[in-house]
């Protein structure tokens, strides 16, 4: 066997180039100090962190005020300067605290990669944790904790709202003043068509997917490639800001070579990860074993999660059922005299482990909607094992109206508080499909269905049905209390937005 010769290593700073010319390394290509005031993308990147440094500090005192000012009323000792000098006591420690953990979560980096609202809430839970620990430890006395866990309800409800805001006002801005992120999608899936039109309708960050690659498959706007390095010659042909690999299973060699490449370049590289890829996030290390090991545990919620998320259900829904009675009254008359028939629809659906129960809602269809399904079967506008018509003819004047803005899902508070559903979990599904499910999707059957989950804030009806399954399993592997709070904070602009509601 030839024994191949190691070749001699080159110093990293400086590289002689092929045609006798001066190379540099290609993250050195300008002195420092000219690097930092040519590149453009350091003025955005200066005026991204301002902004949103203000937008944290306005929403931080303004949850202080509230807090404040919410106890001072109720004492009937509300003074306006007051309350912002006691702002203004806690403002500096408080707005500190945030800006670093922020900082150290990514809060305040590139939009594309930005973390979501359940992070923002983790490190606010997390300030409030080290803010009361510092107040007991330096020797400050409280008539009560209200001042934490009062600032800790508005400071979650302010913040998400004002970064949700900034989200959607910079992204309109940005697709006003035409800017997309270019991008590259790799794969060997049939769906490449379908991955670059979900990228390209996200609302967080423009983007345009300029090219389509693939070894083996075929299609309209799709590139053939003979390998991965081929990858080389399309970039120089079509510079794009990012490269995206989807449901890889290429040679590790050709990966790490492509991503070598794409960061010579100034290329994002990102992975959409295949279900296989998503399980990995809760694998435990097995010790002692001859061989590494992980172990994939069931992502079922139980001890500590199951009851703290249990209490939460309970707290919740019970206060929600007692603030929407007079909605729910006009909703039952505006039900009774548009169209003959029970108030109530109780559907049996698949819940826990695939045990039927009675998912309550508010009926928006007319007597006798179930044995009319069969007809309209050849209608159906989903894929998978869903069944959705846009302008499905059951549907009445105010059943309508109702599924627009979700308010149908509204009598699922009583099955929370029976215990049948959560508030937040995936999305229990009728029978007939359940029916069609494969094993595998079924798996989406291991916890309690909500009556809220990243399908409703993602797209709802808009998604494909492999589209909702991996949300469900994301959910399932990344579950925590922060992300059910997130998942409840966008489900109102995503129901206000009506966006795939039908």
């Amino acid at each position: 066997m030839a024994v191949r010769t190691p070749e001699p290593l080159t110093p990293l700073r400086r590289t002689v180039d092929p045609d006798g010319g001066d190379a540099r390394d290609r993250r050195n290509t300008r002195p420092p100090v000219l690097a930092f005031l040519l590149r453009a993308y350091t003025f955005r990147a200066l005026g991204r962190i301002a902004s949103l440094l203000i937008v944290d500090g306005i929403a931080i005192f303004a949850a202080l005020f509230i807090a404040l000012s919410f106890k001072a009323v109720v004492k009937d000792a509300w003074s306006l300067h007051n309350e912002i000098t006691g702002a203004k006591q806690y403002f500096a420690f408080t707005y500190l605290l945030a800006v670093l953990l922020f900082s150290r979560s990514d809060l305040y980096a590139q939009r594309g990669a930005r973390p979501g609202s359940s992070k923002v809430v983790a490190c606010l839970f997390q300030v409030t944790i080290v803010a009361v620990i510092y107040a007991v430890a330096s020797g400050q006395e409280f008539n009560s904790f209200y001042i934490f866990y009062g600032t800790l309800f508005f400071s979650v409800a302010i913040v998400v709202s004002m970064r949700w805001a900034y989200e959607v006002f910079t992204g309109r801005a940005l697709r006003a003043a035409g800017y997309r992120r270019r991008a590259l999608v790799v794969g060997e899936v049939e769906d490449l068509a379908a991955l670059s039109r979900s990228l390209e309708r996200s609302r967080h960050e423009p983007m345009q997917v300029v090219a389509q690659a693939s070894i083996t498959a075929r299609g309209k706007g799709i590139t053939p490639i003979a390998e991965l390095s081929a990858i080389d010659a399309l970039l120089d042909r079509s510079p794009v800001d990012e490269v995206i690999l989807a449901d890889p299973d290429y040679p590790e060699e050709a990966v790490l070579d492509l991503v070598g490449a794409c960061h010579r370049r100034g290329v994002r590289v990102r992975i959409s990860p295949a279900t296989t890829d998503v399980l990995v996030r809760r694998a435990h290390f097995v010790p002692g074993s001859a061989a590494p090991l992980f172990e994939l545990r069931p992502p079922v919620f139980e001890g500590f999660d199951f009851w703290s998320k249990r209490a939460f259900d309970l707290v919740v829904s019970g206060l929600l059922v007692i603030v929407l009675s007079p909605l729910m009254a006009l909703i039952f008359l505006a039900i009774k005299l548009d169209s003959r028939g029970p108030l109530l629809y109780r559907s049996v659906r698949p819940g826990l482990g695939g045990a039927p129960f009675d998912c309550f809602k508010l009926r928006t269809m007319v007597v006798g909607a179930d044995q009319m399904q069969s007809t309209l079967e050849q209608d159906n506008e989903a894929d998978g094992a869903l069944f959705k018509i846009r302008a499905d003819p059951r549907v009445t004047r105010v059943g309508a109206f109702l599924r627009r803005f979700s308010l149908d899902e509204l009598p699922q508070l009583l099955n929370v508080l029976r215990g049948e559903m959560s508030l937040v979990g995936p999305r229990p599904l009728p029978e007939r499909d359940y029916a069609l499910m494969t094993p595998r999707h079924r798996r989406r059957y291991e916890v309690l269905p909500g009556m809220t989950g990243l399908w409703q804030i993602s797209g709802r009806s808009d998604l494909t049905f492999d589209e909702l399954v991996r949300l469900d399993f994301q959910y399932l592997e990344a579950w925590s209390v922060s992300l059910d709070l997130s998942i409840i904070a966008k489900t109102i602009p995503a129901v206000l937005r009506k966006r795939g509601a039908y």
